[in-house]
């Protein structure tokens, strides 16, 4: 006879204490979907249970050097290449090897800052309004729509030949280019077609060329820092990828879901939207390289990682920079490098080493504190001496 919805929620009741609370609830919204006896039941409780026990690290487990390990390895097997990215073929995107290293570096800047950036339905179903919300991303300067310009010396002006493709392209007319033109001071501007000449008064020929150069400079349209924009379209939705992150100006733009676009710069992550969001961008970030590259690693290694690199509520480096060099032991930091200076400092300061961890234990041929070192055995003599006495 197959047990009710009730009545099974009713006999694994028990499990809520012996289970983590997402375990429990997959385990009870499973299990309401099938039809299942008492006896199979208790047979699929034990299963779980000795699965989750199973699973458990065991106590004096070494879980930072099986971390290493199960990272460590494959990335000798992946490639120092740098890729298209995703299929995106406009865009290169630092992958392999050389990624992880920024990652686990703590990099203030990754070699090819990107961002992906998801839009709201209404904007996402609709080409046009996608296209409209990617040219309000990108950033534009005049030299963008330029086809040349020249320094008049004869009149004393500089004249800008914008390029009508582009300007079609961009849709940008040419009082857009003139209106900005207008921000710059004791400037005259002359338009003639697709021909804007601007005369300074009693101008010299360095003059000229600065002017040149501060034009060809000035910002049309766009956010700091986004170099370029590629629309996709992806299943039922247009995505929008970019060369270069701004992540905080970009959430602000209308039509833009704040809740999924991201970016590869864990360190604006932390800045925008603190170390929370900067140590599951960590994970996700490793995890994305390495599966790209067909590597399978568990993801409670990679959290391990990241938890080490966000503990104290900033991103640190893995090395001397970061958790290497921030160690308590002395001995653990001079074994990992500038040994000397290390040692001359403790030195110095009077340091003291509690021979907690493993390298210091293995210096100085102790028993790591691990696995069956973790026990310390003693004999009480008053005992064996009262027994010898009876």
């Amino acid at each position: 006879m197959y047990l009710s919805e009730e009545e099974i929620v009713e006999r694994i009741a028990e499990l809520k204490d012996k289970l983590p609370s997402s375990l429990y609830n997959d385990l009870e919204r499973e299990l309401r979907r099938v039809k299942i006896t008492e006896e199979d039941l208790k047979k699929v409780v034990a299963e779980v249970l000795r699965r989750y026990e199973f699973a458990k690290v065991e106590p004096g487990e070494a879980v930072g050097i099986v971390a290493a390990q199960s990272m460590g390895e494959p990335s000798t097997q992946m490639t120092m290449r740098t890729f298209h990215y995703a299929g995106v073929a406009e865009l290169n995107v630092t992958l392999g090897l050389p990624r992880i290293i920024e990652i686990v570096d703590a990099r203030k800047k990754p070699s090819t800052p990107m961002m992906t950036i998801y839009l709201e339905e209404e904007y996402a179903q609709d080409r046009e309004k996608a296209e409209q919300v990617a040219r309000e991303i990108e950033t534009l300067y005049v030299r963008d729509v330029l086809e040349k310009s020249e320094i008049d010396l004869v009149n004393s002006r500089v004249n800008l030949y914008l390029d009508e493709y582009e300007l079609r392209r961009k849709k940008l007319g040419v009082e857009d280019i003139v209106a900005k033109l207008k921000s710059i001071k004791g400037v005259e501007i002359e338009e003639n077609g697709n021909v804007i000449s601007l005369t300074l008064s009693n101008p010299t020929i360095k003059d000229l060329r600065k002017l040149a150069n501060r034009v060809a400079d000035l910002h049309l349209r766009g956010i700091k820092d986004i170099t370029r924009v590629v629309l996709r379209k992806e299943e039922k939705e247009y995505v929008i990828y970019t060369e270069g992150s701004n992540l905080k100006d970009v959430l602000k733009i209308e039509g833009v879901d704040v809740t999924r676009t991201k970016t590869n710069d864990i360190m604006e992550i932390q800045r925008v939207l603190g170390i929370e969001a900067a140590r599951n961008a960590i994970i996700n970030e490793i995890q994305d390289t390495l599966n790209e590259q067909g590597l399978i690693v568990d993801v409670r290694h990679l959290m391990l990682v990241a938890d080490m690199m966000t503990v104290d509520g900033t991103v640190k480096a893995i090395g001397r920079h970061g958790v290497s060099g921030e160690k308590a032991s002395v001995l653990a930091r001079a074994a990992f490098e500038i040994t000397v200076d290390h040692l001359l400092q403790a030195a110095v300061t009077g340091e003291y080493d509690e021979l907690e961890g493993i390298v210091e234990n293995v210096i100085v041929g102790r028993p790591v504190k691990l696995g069956t070192g973790m026990v310390e055995l003693v004999m009480r003599r008053e005992l064996e001496e009262s027994k010898e006495a009876v």
